[in-house]
């Protein structure tokens, strides 16, 4: 879709209470781009913040999709509305599900369906990664595992669960099943219990010891890669592991390598944030998942000046030929609420696999590298609102 000469042009943002979605409000804004932020929830700090232009009211996704679906595809029908950009699971499924009926309103773009599966079915994805000879983990379903000798780790096998990979859904049915279990080689767990809480028959990955967890972030326009980036996560949202909450933009040439030998190996289309472990015994990169949005630390990117919400509106409008992909190496950056997600999960969490930290160790290196490094995915001084918007709903709880 096109606009018309002299109208104002319009991304949508469907967001919920993450950081991306501020992230893209604030990076478009500054380029000139109206942001509509559209959500389910109340309280989104994306859209308490002075750079959003309008916001809006969403069907939550995972009581009905096809309703989210109609919700999205009305706006997208919008004349100033020229790209919807994806900042959740749900919403590249929805996109790249219903291809057709988005791309007669707008540019989109997500990866086709079949492309989408090979990412969002993680036991596909172990193939693929073997394919383009990229470390991964032994990845097995659950009810094909008798005993085993080392340590594992289970998960659900999907990244969304609809209805194109799990035959007991329907297509109004969407859900994420975010449920991880460690088990050492000396544990007996309830397989049936497992997987009856997830809704489907998880997978079964063997456990890599690990001295680092990266991201690596890609814009691929149908197999040629426009963008990338990578940082190091300092901390996550749990000391086990989780999406980063303090990280640190660098390159690495091998993390290059490996990532897009995965890419091309899939013919990529869109958006890819990469999640990897280095092994500890080998030294090796090894993949824990692809997720084709925008990122939870995504506000990192954006500070170490890698400015994919402006890259991602590039490509959706046509002009690709247009972006400029270098950034900054060792720019670090901190989520605040989740600097004490990770406090609070070194009280309340357990795993045989991962050494508890120190409370009052972490404590110290938290408040020091907020000194050191004073940048932040919310607090702004001249943008507050969302800041102060997330703290109240923290505040509530």
């Amino acid at each position: 879709m096109s606009g018309s000469p002299g109208e104002q042009e319009s991304a949508l943002i469907p967001s919920h209470r993450g950081a991306s979605g501020y992230a893209c409000v604030r990076s478009l804004a500054e380029h000139g781009v109206d942001t509509i932020v559209v959500s389910e929830k109340d309280g989104v700090p994306a859209a308490a913040s002075r750079f959003c232009t309008e916001s809006g009211s969403l069907p939550p996704p995972r009581e009905d999709l096809l309703a989210y679906r109609d919700a999205l595809l009305e706006y997208a029908a919008r004349e100033d509305v020229r790209t919807v950009v994806p900042a959740r699971p749900e919403d590249t499924y929805v996109l790249s599900r219903y291809y057709d009926e988005f791309d007669a309103e707008v540019s989109i773009p997500v990866p086709e369906i079949e492309q989408l599966r090979s990412v969002y079915d993680r036991l596909e994805l172990a193939d693929v990664a073997r394919a383009a000879s990229v470390p991964a983990p032994e990845t097995r379903l659950l009810s094909s595992v008798g005993g085993w000798d080392g340590d594992l780790v289970v998960k659900s096998r999907f990244n969304v669960l609809a209805d194109v990979y799990e035959d007991s859904l329907g297509p109004a049915d969407v859900d994420v099943a975010k449920d991880i279990y460690h088990v050492s080689a000396d544990q007996t767990f309830d397989a049936a219990a497992i997987e009856e809480s997830m809704g489907h028959d998880p997978i079964v990955q063997e456990f890599i010891p690990k001295d680092g967890e990266f991201m690596f972030a890609a814009l691929y326009d149908r197999g040629e890669p426009l963008a990338t980036f990578q940082h190091r996560q300092i901390r996550g949202s749990s000391y086990r592991g989780g999406g980063g909450v303090y990280r640190e933009s660098i390159y690495d040439p091998e993390l290059e390598s490996v990532a897009r030998d995965l890419l091309d190996e899939l013919e990529w289309h869109g958006l890819a944030c990469i999640e990897y472990m280095r092994d500890a015994r080998t030294g090796q990169y090894v993949l824990t998942e692809i997720n084709p949005r925008m990122w939870q630390s995504l506000p990192s990117t954006v500070h170490a000046g890698a400015d994919f919400p402006y890259y991602y509106w590039l490509l959706a409008t046509g002009r690709a030929d247009e972006i400029d992909h270098d950034y900054e190496t060792g720019v670090g950056t901190h989520l605040l609420y989740g600097e004490l997600a990770y406090l609070l999960s070194i009280l309340r969490e357990e795993s045989p696999h991962v050494e508890r930290p120190s409370v009052s160790r972490t404590t110290w290196n938290i408040l020091a590298s907020c000194i050191t490094e004073p940048s932040f995915d919310y607090l702004s001084l001249d943008d507050y609102g969302p800041f102060l918007t997330g703290l109240k709903r923290k505040l509530s709880k």
